[in-house]
């Protein structure tokens, strides 16, 4: 589990970053389609997160 929470800090954030990239991207600057975006990317981030964990459990 502490593998799985290590990953999400990294995937979450990074994927947050990029959905708050392609917002700002797309000319949506308000504040709601910023922070949709940076929620959507960090929800991504929670299954990709899972998978990469398991995969790096299965190698040990």
């Amino acid at each position: 589990m502490r593998l799985f929470f290590l990953m999400f800090t990294i995937i979450g954030t990074s994927l947050a970053g990029a959905g708050v990239i392609a917002v700002l991207s797309m000319g949506l600057a308000s504040w709601q389609p910023i922070v949709a975006g940076a929620v959507l990317g960090a929800l991504l981030g929670l299954p990709a997160a899972w998978v990469v964990a398991q995969k790096i459990r299965h190698l040990q």
